[in-house]
């Protein structure tokens, strides 16, 4: 028998430890300068080549909503190429790079999709915060490389090779295009000059007596 001083609770299983807090916001690598004309979008361990989805965003970054969305749906029909600046090795010539004075180009349809699902979205969080998507400008677009995908290919003699996939993550921030303001006049200063400049001039002006 136990003890009158002692727990009941002795020998049962151990209390659950406390729950962990809500989980931050997720942090972009750029911010707005003002957050309240902003919208933001962000897409995480996207299954598509992270290096396909680089050049077509590098090829959007600074375009306006709209034309970003319809450049996008172009190369997705082939009219018009991602020009590849960057991971350029082994990439084939076309003749559509040259609006971008570029001669390799390619049409990465599946990355150019994503993109375009993650456009839709800032849009609709555009308008939940009631921003003029008319005027929206890419402001900032990010593709990291995710964690590698590991699988497996069966070689000759009963050996294993591996079969990664490139994965990656899209973050952008779209905000409404500042506009312009005209710059003020500024005075004209007369300008100084030294005696050693006036005498040159009065040499000038005099031809030499």
């Amino acid at each position: 028998l136990k003890d009158a001083g002692e727990d009941p609770r002795d020998g049962a299983a151990p209390a659950r430890p406390p729950r962990r807090p809500p989980a931050a916001m997720v942090k972009y690598s750029r911010e707005a300068a003002n957050p309240s004309k902003a919208c933001k979008a962000m897409g995480v361990d996207l299954r598509v080549h992270y290096k396909n989805t680089y050049e077509a965003a590098q090829a959007i970054k600074g375009m306006s909503l709209r034309a970003a969305q319809q450049y996008l749906e172009d190369v997705c029909e082939k009219k018009r190429c991602i020009p590849f600046r960057k991971y350029k090795g082994c990439i084939g010539r076309t003749p559509q790079a040259k609006e971008f004075k570029m001669s390799q180009g390619r049409w990465p349809v599946k990355s150019c999709k994503v993109l375009l699902g993650l456009l839709k979205n800032a849009e609709s969080n555009a308008e939940f915060k009631n921003l003029d998507t008319e005027t929206l400008v890419i402001y900032h677009i990010q593709v990291s490389e995710a964690q590698q995908g590991r699988r497996r290919t069966y070689r000759a003699h009963g050996r294993i090779g591996p079969y990664c996939n490139c994965p990656c993550h899209i973050e952008m921030v779209l905000r409404e295009k500042e506009e312009d303001v005209e710059k003020p006049a500024e005075e004209v200063k007369a300008k100084k000059f030294t005696k050693k400049q006036i005498a040159k001039r009065r040499l000038k002006v005099g031809g030499g007596h």
